[in-house]
């Protein structure tokens, strides 16, 4: 495996991904401090495509320079629009598409110097949906990004293959909280229950816990009244085509 990841490192090149791809952008909010803490950077087709049309067209052949090529369009595009200030750009990634973490981040380095934004606001998340072949792999990831100065995050957290026995293995800098988790949890006492164990959990382990997906001012209340300060969901905005709201534009909180 390591001589296979040598190569496929060293013959890394984000523009090799033929398929035309651009990004959408979603703020995170950060209510307790009334800024925007950083924005996910979501993969779209050129012309306004959702993620499913660029993501199908996404093979074992070509996922390494997939992955190559999303960190690296987004960072372009962060770098014209945001690269003064201090909010984050989260970017996804493909835990299974990362051959040994300090050869594969060189793209994303390069993209970062060029377009004069500081890497130590990148932050990568994986999802706990995405099928982990070497758990083990994907903690000496989660590591060596953080050596390295990135903040790592696992999202759709409480769905997919694994949850607290996947956070007993590595621990990352912050956790997003699925949201079917938190869809009704202002009339849900079962979810409520959940919820403030988890703001417990994360406060002993120094993890952030962001709310994913909230689509009510009831949701939003009730999570904020729990300790959770980070947020993202369509109450707050839609993810916008290359563009990036500031505060002001977020109409629920003006």
């Amino acid at each position: 495996m390591a001589a296979a990841g040598c190569a496929g490192c060293r013959n890394a090149d984000a523009s090799a991904f033929s398929i035309p791809f651009t990004m959408a952008f979603q703020p995170i909010v950060d209510l307790s401090a009334g800024k925007i803490w950083g924005y996910e950077a979501l993969v779209r087709g050129v012309a306004g495509e959702g993620a499913p049309t660029v993501l199908s067209q996404v093979t074992d052949e070509n996922r390494y320079t997939f992955d190559q090529a999303c960190r690296v369009k987004a960072i372009e595009l962060a770098g014209s629009r945001i690269a003064g200030g201090d909010s984050r750009l989260s970017i996804n990634f493909m835990p299974n598409a990362v051959y040994e973490p300090k050869a594969c981040i060189r793209a994303t380095l390069e993209a970062a110097n060029r377009m004069q934004f500081d890497p130590r606001r990148l932050m990568f998340e994986f999802t706990e949906n995405e099928r982990m072949e070497d758990v083990g792999h994907v903690s000496h990831i989660v590591a060596e990004y953080r050596r390295m100065g990135f903040m790592t995050a696992l999202d759709d957290f409480g769905a997919g293959y694994a949850g607290l026995a996947l956070l007993s293995r590595f621990q990352t800098d912050l956790i997003k909280i699925d949201m079917e988790l938190l869809r009704g949890v202002e009339a849900s006492g079962v979810k409520q229950a959940i919820i403030r164990g988890l703001v417990g959990i994360a406060a002993e382990l120094d993890i952030l816990l962001l709310a994913e997906g909230v689509e009510s001012e009831a949701e939003m209340q009730m999570l904020k009244s729990a300790g959770i300060h980070l947020f993202q969901g369509y109450y707050f905005a839609r993810p916008q085509f290359e563009t990036f709201q500031t505060m002001q534009e977020l109409t629920s909180l003006t």
